[in-house]
């Protein structure tokens, strides 16, 4: 959650602070699917040992070392026959020679590319181990990771690490990628940069140089764990020397080198000109970003208010990229970019590319926000806002933290509505407590006011308190889950927890429903012994409906009820 503060109890304009290090952004729905950044693994629960229906948890994980005990996994989870699946897919470099180790109980399957490793799927009384050898193939491939548990204890490990044993690995590296270098002619130095090599089991890389015309020696000018190198031996002769970088493994396997890279000591040509730029508008400015030009050492970047207008210089990078933070808000512009090399000799200009900083100016404020406690929630209003390009609002509801001098305002995700509504029925359980709303304004940009100013006017408001004055026993052989209806369907009722011929539900089910009026429960509905669900069409909508379920024997006795609740909000 997210907090703002408030000075006072009344609605004011306050000023939102900060929760683990950032200010208060909109999460993501629910629902979203979830992505894990590899090498993290993505992990699956399931309600079940055979990886079937809908998983019950999604998230990521970045090692495989759980150890449950007794205990359920995670919440919505029984703490016997449940699994866990675990997936990724990585890039192994050149591949080679791999130990896959592997420990659970109870079963655990390790497949990589969908070839079953490792198997130990069985229901076990303590832990069993297996350390496999595994040759991967170079490139990308994912490992997948199966673990169940029957009964008992639950606990699963899994590790993969590249073998780095001379006798055993005889894999090369890949070559290193994305080798680049650029001489400064004023100091005489040639600066070699490349791309982080793949493989998990690298050591360095080594820097050979040699004289154009002869072959590189057999050893190296540098030896480096870093992904750049700065010859300051060059000699200043004018004479043309070639660089190429090659990448090691623990094993001592050395890569191919990368292709040859070119110094001049003495350089009079131009570099090449660069190819048509690209441009992005970016929070801070209008980002330029180009192609690297061969031999090039840094750009210059020009801009003009028309394709044929005059250029003026407005940035010097030694990146493929530079960002314009001059550029206004929904105003064009034309650059052109040219390559320097290393002697500072200049290319000619590229064609011009147009390009439009994004809005980024927020909405104004929202005002007028009322919130009124209902039987279902809360009934929020608000004044329409001005902002011409609106695109929508988000109604968000927190507690209030904090003592009665200084209170925060932590929110909780919201919920959107359309730019032509200033109204919103929240439906939340009305229990009591003390909630704190805002309503925020959103334009067709994305841009947020709350987002951006870290201000919005607070209104605080108490839910009426509708619980049932009965309490509910403990002890009941059943499990109830109440759905509100989102039509004329009715409150869905589900239970379970007795099979068709247990003696306590020989007689069927019986269902009440929670009476103010009469502060008691009334029964609504009996059901066969067979019945597990039913629809409540007598419900109102725009209230909280609260109910027992009951099993009932033979001879009439009931046991005592499981409780549920339901909100519905208002029919549209």
């Amino acid at each position: 959650m997210n907090p703002a503060r408030r000075t006072t109890a009344a609605a004011a304009t306050t000023v939102v602070l900060a929760t683990a290090g950032t200010l208060l952004t909109t999460a993501p729905a629910a629902s979203a699917a979830v992505t894990c950044a590899s090498p993290v693994f993505k992990r699956q629960f399931f309600a079940n040992t055979t990886f079937s229906g809908t998983p019950k948890r999604t998230d990521c994980d970045t090692a495989i070392d759980q150890n449950w005990g007794t205990s359920a996994p995670a919440s919505g989870l029984p703490k016997d026959n449940f699994s866990v699946r675990w997936t990724v897919t990585r890039d192994f470099g050149s591949g080679g020679p791999f130990s896959f180790a592997a420990s659970a109980q109870d079963g655990i399957r390790v497949y990589l590319d969908g070839s079953r490793k490792v198997d130990l799927w069985k229901n076990v009384s303590t832990t069993a181990k297996k350390t496999v050898n595994v040759t991967v193939p170079a490139g990308k491939h994912t490992l997948r990771v199966d673990f169940a548990n029957w009964t008992g204890t639950a606990n699963v490990k899994f590790a993969y690490t590249p073998r780095t044993s001379a006798t055993v690995d005889k894999v090369k590296p890949l070559v290193p990628t994305g080798t680049t270098v650029a001489y400064d002619k004023a100091t005489g130095r040639a600066k070699l940069t490349w791309a982080k090599n793949k493989e998990m089991d690298l050591a360095g890389y080594r820097v050979y140089r040699r004289l154009k015309g002869a072959a590189y020696g057999g050893t190296p000018l540098a030896t480096t764990a870093s992904t750049t190198h700065t010859d300051t031996t060059l000699p200043v002769t004018g004479a043309a020397y070639y660089y190429e970088v090659r990448a090691y493994d623990k094993a001592g396997n050395e890569s191919a080198g990368t292709a040859d890279q070119l110094v001049t000591t003495v350089d009079r040509t131009a570099p090449a000109v660069p190819a048509a730029p690209t441009t992005a508008s970016e929070a801070e400015g209008l980002r330029v970003g180009w192609s690297a030009v061969e031999g090039a050492a840094s750009y210059r970047v020009y801009r003009a208010s028309t394709a044929s207008g005059t250029y003026a210089q407005v940035g010097s990078t030694a990146q493929v990229s530079h960002l314009d933070t001059s550029a206004v808000e929904d105003t064009t512009y034309y650059y052109r970019v040219t390559a320097l090399d290393a002697a500072g000799n200049e290319s000619a200009r590229s064609v011009a590319v147009s390009g439009k900083r994004r809005d980024l100016t927020p909405p104004s404020a929202v005002t007028g926000v009322t919130v009124t406690p209902t039987e279902y929630g809360f009934r929020v209003r608000w004044d329409a806002n001005p902002t011409a390009d609106l695109a929508s609002y988000a109604v968000r509801r927190g507690e209030l933290l904090g003592d009665e001098e200084e209170k925060v305002c932590s929110l909780y995700p919201g919920f959107y509505v359309s730019a032509e509504t200033t109204s919103y029925d929240y439906a939340v359980l009305p229990d009591g407590e003390e909630s704190c709303f805002i309503v925020d304004a959103i334009d067709d940009a994305g841009n947020s006011s709350f987002r951006w100013t870290g201000e919005a006017q607070i209104v605080v408001a108490t839910e009426l308190d509708t619980t049932p004055a009965v309490a509910t026993p403990d002890g009941s052989p059943l499990t109830l889950e109440a759905t509100p209806a989102e039509g004329d369907e009715g409150n869905r009722l589900t239970w379970s927890g007795l099979g068709e011929e247990a003696p306590e539900a020989a007689g069927g089910y019986r269902l009440y429903r929670w009476n103010p009026d009469s502060s008691a429960y009334e029964k609504i509905a009996d059901t066969g012994a067979g019945a597990f669900e039913y629809f409540d069409t007598g419900a109102e909508r725009g209230t909280t409906s609260y109910y027992w379920v009951t099993a009932v024997a033979t001879d009439g006795t009931e046991s005592l009820p499981a409780a549920d609740w339901a909100v519905t909000a208002p029919a549209a």
